[in-house]
C-alpha cells in the first residue's frame, strides 16, 4: 500500500511539472474558496479534536496548536493560499548562462524536488500551507496528520481532494492525504519515490522520522531560542521585544526561551525588562547571580514567578509562560552560551550599539539571526513566503522558513546543434571550449 501511495505520487510528480502556473496558481484559488465555503463545518470538526485534545489531558502548547478558531487562524490559513498563488512562478527561471562553444549554449533551471512526504502532528493548518506550496512549486506531496487532529484533517480533506479531483488540471494523487498511522514507517522506506520527507511537530517525532529514514529530511527538532540584552540597549524597545517573543504565541517554535543578560546592563534597566514579564504572568527561571540583581520589592512582589533555574532550563523549549535567565559577561559569551545551547533556530540581540550587533550577527550559527525585533517574526508568512513549509535548521538545500524558493532545486540543460565531446581538448580533439558568461535574465526558453 505504502509503495503504491508513493509510486503514485511520483507519477504524478512528473505530470504536475508540466503545468503551466496559470495552471497551477488556479487550483490555489479554487482550493481556498471550497476552504472558506465549508469554514463551518471545519470548525466543527475542529472542535471535536480540541474536546477530546482536552479530555485525554494534551499538554496546552498542542492544544493551542490545534485550535484553528483562535485569532483569525482559519481565515490567515486561506489568505495564505491566495498569497502563495499570487507569488512569481518559482519554475523554470533561468539562473545561470554559458555559451560553452558556438551553438552549444548551458542553463540551470529551476524545478521541483518532485514527491514530498509531510508528517505533522497538532497543527491542522499545515495540509492548507503543504497543499499550496506543493502545487504551486510542482511537487507532489503525501500528507500525514496526527491523530489528535484526525477530525479537522478529514475533513479538510474532503474538501481539498474534491475541488483537486474535479476543478482543476492537477493530475490525480498529486496531493494525497493520508491518515493510517501503520503506513508511515513503510512510507519512510520508499526511497525510490520519496525525495524529501518534512516532519512538522515534537522533538521526539523528528528524531524519530531521522533515525528510520534514508531520505532526506528537512526540518527542526526544537525551537530553542534566545535573546541577548546588550548593556547598550534601548529599555523600551527591549521590554516591548521580550514580552513579544514570549508571550505573543509561547506554544510556537519562534518564541524566545533563554534570556542572556549583559553583566553590565543598568540594574534599573534590567528591573523594568523583567518587571515587564512579570506583568505579562511569564514565570522567570533565573540564575542565582541574576537573582541577587533582582529588585527586592519586585522579588516580594513576584515571588510566585520566580524559580531556580536548572542547567536544563537552558536547553529546554518551554512552550509556556516561563523563560530561563542568566548572566552572561560579554557579546562574546552570548555567542558562545548560545552556540553551544541553542537549536539554531532564531536568536537576537538587542543594543543601539551597532559595532556590538554586527559582532552578534555575525557570531551566532542558526538560520535566523536578528537585531532589535521580535524572535517571532521567523516565520514564512511574516517573511513574504506566502506561507512555510516548515522551519529548517539544515545547512545544506535551505535554512530558516522554507517557502517556495525551498521547495524547488535545479537542472542544467545544455543545446547544442551536433557538438560530440571528441572534436575538443581533452575528448580527443582541438577545438577549444568559449566558456563565456551570458546573462540568465536575457534568456527566454
Amino acid at each position: 500500500m505504502a509503495e503504491e501511495i508513493a509510486k503514485n505520487a511520483h507519477l504524478a510528480s512528473t505530470v504536475l511539472k508540466t503545468l503551466t502556473d496559470e495552471q497551477r496558481s488556479t487550483s490555489l484559488y479554487k482550493i481556498r474558496d471550497g476552504l472558506l465555503k465549508s469554514k463551518d463545518s471545519i470548525l466543527e470538526a475542529n472542535k471535536l479534536d480540541m474536546q477530546n485534545a482536552i479530555e485525554n489531558s494534551l499538554s496546552s502548547s498542542l492544544v493551542k496548536r490545534l485550535d484553528l478558531s483562535i485569532n483569525g487562524k482559519f481565515d490567515s490559513m486561506c489568505d495564505g493560499i491566495l498569497d502563495v498563488a499570487k507569488l512569481e512562478d518559482p519554475l523554470n527561471k533561468c539562473t545561470l548562462a554559458t555559451e560553452i562553444d558556438d551553438g552549444l549554449n548551458l542553463y540551470r533551471l529551476t524545478c521541483p524536488v518532485g514527491v514530498l512526504l509531510i508528517i505533522f502532528e497538532s497543527r491542522p493548518e499545515v495540509i492548507a500551507n503543504i497543499t499550496a506550496l506543493a502545487i504551486k512549486s510542482g511537487n507532489a506531496a503525501i500528507l500525514k496528520g496526527g491523530k489528535e487532529s484526525l477530525n479537522t484533517f478529514k475533513a479538510m480533506s474532503d474538501v481539498i481532494n474534491a475541488i483537486l479531483k474535479n476543478e482543476t488540471d492537477v493530475p490525480d494523487n498529486s496531493i494525497q492525504l493520508i491518515s493510517t498511522r501503520g503506513e508511515v514507517s513503510e512510507l519512510l522506506k520508499q526511497d525510490s519515490y520519496i525525495d524529501l520527507v518534512i516532519p512538522r511537530g515534537s522533538n521526539e517525532l523528528v528524531k524519530n522520522i531521522k533515525e528510520n529514514t534514508k531520505i532526506p529530511v528537512l526540518g527542526h527538532a526544537d525551537g530553542i531560542c534566545s535573546i541577548y540584552l546588550d548593556k547598550d540597549l534601548n529599555v523600551e524597545k527591549a521590554a516591548k521585544i521580550v514580552v513579544d517573543s514570549k508571550t505573543n504565541y509561547p506554544a510556537g517554535c519562534n518564541a524566545v526561551e533563554t534570556l542572556l543578560v549583559d553583566q553590565n546592563l543598568n540594574g534599573e534597566q534590567l528591573n523594568i525588562i523583567l518587571k515587564a514579564l512579570f506583568d505579562a504572568n511569564v514565570t522567570l527561571h533565573v540564575t542565582s547571580d541574576l537573582l541577587a540583581r533582582i529588585d527586592s520589592h519586585l522579588q516580594e512582589n513576584y515571588k510566585d514567578q520566580i524559580v531556580d533555574a536548572t542547567e536544563s532550563d537552558f536547553r529546554k523549549e518551554f512552550l509556556s509562560f516561563d523563560i530561563a535567565v542568566k548572566n552572561v559577561k560579554s557579546v562574546q559569551d552570548a555567542i558562545i552560551h548560545i552556540n553551544s545551547h541553542s537549536s539554531k533556530h532564531t536568536d537576537a540581540i538587542v543594543t543601539e550599539n551597532e559595532e556590538t550587533a554586527n559582532i552578534f550577527l555575525k557570531g551566532i550559527d542558526s538560520s535566523g539571526v536578528y537585531w532589535n525585533c521580535s524572535t517571532r517574526f521567523a516565520d514564512g508568512f511574516r517573511y513574504g513566503f506566502g506561507t512555510e513549509v516548515g522551519i529548517s535548521t539544515n545547512k545544506i538545500h535551505s535554512r530558516g522558513p522554507v517557502g517556495l524558493e525551498g521547495l524547488v532545486c535545479y537542472y542544467y540543460q545544455l543545446r547544442g546543434s551536433g557538438q560530440v565531446v571528441g572534436d575538443y581538448l581533452g575528448g580527443g580533439g582541438t577545438r577549444v571550449f568559449k566558456h563565456r558568461s551570458l546573462d540568465p535574465k536575457n534568456v527566454h526558453l
